[in-house]
């Protein structure tokens, strides 16, 4: 029998929340966004589920992007952080990657590039202003001057985006995704101010905003997180509760002890035991993905039960307390996050736990860990 770590992937819960993003803005077109290895849930084998549902998929770089193509999927594929050298222009143009300009230089590039008049091929560029997260993009006073520039390039696609990226959409109290969507339609007015040759589409939501913000749904939305299941809010959302949980990280007891009132577990003995316990070994630790910093008390599911995470975690295993599951054997599963909707572990609650986000304990799923695609 092999170890009993493993990831299950269900690509049935992730066409339910796709088809969810879809159905919030039906008028809009849908970026799927499956960047560092689609959240950890696998790139092509997520790509391949979703290309029936989505028109383009969103990644961080040309190197994920070569990935699918190498793989055989042919869906148009958008470089979120655009090109890193000037080189890159030419092999998206030639593989039909669209590219963000996300700065003067990048954009400079692009205009300065020299296509094969031969055998051009128009490069789709998507425009990105910075109305406040101050990562990326140009000024809203550079918005009509840049676009008019990319709008006049021969070898731009006529049908340019522009996009922008909210700071804190994710927290519906916090009133700065207004301001910033007040400073991106400021922009916006000045640009239509202007006799446009091009036309213009505008990208504003990722999953927080598509979720939360229904004034920031546009031609073209980003989601990418609650793709995967996990809600970008920290309380309850009618919306977001709609979404099904896709990755369970799951293993097995393999060791169960019982340890009388005052022994230690685990390495450096920072927990002791109060009562008569009995303590289930678990064959997953931070060489599979498991947070290290996840404190005593974490929750894990075994047989359907919450139980405590007790000591501290290491790498290929961690020690819970069991004492009030009397019928625990070895082989029991426990579910570290995910499950199904009856039995059900949140990576949010686990990753507050370990004083993380989901993002992270999603993204840092090793290769070691096996995966299995449901459906």
């Amino acid at each position: 029998m092999s170890r009993p770590a493993k990831i299950l992937i269900d690509l049935g819960a992730l066409r339910h929340n796709c088809q969810l993003a879809n159905e919030l803005s039906p008028k809009s077109k849908t970026m799927a966004v499956i960047k560092a290895d689609a959240y950890g849930h696998g790139a092509v084998q997520v790509a391949r589920a979703l290309e029936d549902l989505v028109p383009v998929f969103g990644v961080a770089c040309i190197e994920e992007a070569l990935e699918l193509r190498e793989a055989g999927i042919d869906t148009p594929i958008h470089l979120l952080e655009g090109a890193f050298s000037k080189d890159e222009i030419h092999t998206a143009a030639n593989n039909n990657f669209s590219l963000a300009v996300v700065n003067y230089e990048q954009k400079k590039a692009l205009l300065d590039h020299q296509f094969d008049k031969l055998n051009q091929q128009l490069i789709k560029v998507w425009l990105c202003v910075d109305t406040g997260m101050h990562r990326l993009g140009i000024q809203p006073s550079e918005m009509a001057s840049s676009f008019h520039e990319l709008a006049a390039c021969s070898h731009i696609q006529n049908d340019i985006v522009i996009a922008t990226h909210f700071a804190c959409a994710d927290d519906l109290e916090n009133d700065f995704t207004s301001e910033q969507f007040r400073r991106f339609q400021k922009g916006m007015n000045d640009l239509g101010s202007q006799n446009l040759s091009h036309s213009v589409a505008l990208s504003l939501a990722n999953s927080a905003a598509l979720l939360g913000w229904p004034k920031t749904r546009a031609e073209w939305n980003r989601p990418g997180i609650m793709l995967f299941g996990s809600s970008p809010f920290a309380a309850p959302h009618q919306e977001a509760d709609k979404l099904l949980p896709v990755m369970t990280f799951k293993s097995g007891v393999i060791a169960l002890r019982d340890i009388p009132p005052g022994e230690t577990v685990g390495y450096a003995a920072t927990w002791t035991a109060e009562r008569h316990s009995r303590i289930a070994t678990v064959a997953i630790g931070y060489g599979d993905g498991y947070p290290v910093h996840a404190p005593t008390g974490t929750p894990v599911l075994i047989n359907g039960h919450r139980c405590p995470l007790v000591g501290r975690v290491s790498m290929d295993m961690i020690t819970v307390d069991a004492t009030d599951l009397p019928d625990i054997c070895l082989g029991d599963e426990a579910i570290l996050w995910g499950g199904s909707l009856s039995s059900y572990l949140s990576v949010n609650e686990v990753a507050n736990c370990a004083g993380t986000i989901s993002y992270e304990l999603l993204t840092r799923m090793p290769r070691r860990t096996p995966r299995e695609y449901l459906g």
